[in-house]
């Protein structure tokens, strides 16, 4: 791959940036991260899981310490229940609270169900193409970036 087309699909990630920037206001002190918690919580729930952090931390392929931090701060603000497994009270499940899914619902599904009629012009394949791609240029860019930064 040539180097201008490499720096056109940088350009289409701030483009993709610009987009996301483009989703409807979230309440005073909710962050992007919570809604993406949210729907990470749900989607493992809907596979049988009984969340934990680490479960959270492994689908998000983000550091522990700041998913627990997250976490804490969204139990904090009433969005999360944190509650020890019956079998072993040294394990910490984690689910959503009423406000949790609303919170959800409101910002999530209601807005992409509301969004998804103008996606008429993108194919499936086409979507499931921009992931793949966009999934394998940050692996390469992950993986690539201590000889970047001269570490």
């Amino acid at each position: 791959m040539d180097s201008e087309r490499i720096k056109r699909m940088l350009d289409a990630c701030y483009q993709a940036k610009r987009i996301r920037d483009m989703l409807p206001p979230l309440p005073q002190g909710v962050t992007p991260a919570y809604i993406h918690y949210l729907d990470t919580i749900q989607a493992l729930e809907r596979r049988g899981i009984c969340v934990k952090v680490s479960d959270i931390s492994d689908a998000l392929e983000l550091p522990r310490p700041g998913v627990t931090r997250t976490v804490k701060e969204m139990a904090a603000k009433g969005y999360l229940r944190k509650y020890a497994s019956e079998e072993d009270g040294r394990v910490t499940y984690i689910s959503l609270t009423e406000a949790g899914y609303q919170l959800s619902q409101k910002y999530d599904e209601q807005f992409f169900a509301a969004l998804a009629p103008y996606m008429d012009g993108i194919s499936e394949e086409e979507a499931d193409g921009m992931i793949r791609t966009i999934d394998k240029f940050y692996q390469v860019m992950l993986e690539r970036r201590n000889s970047f930064d001269g570490r």
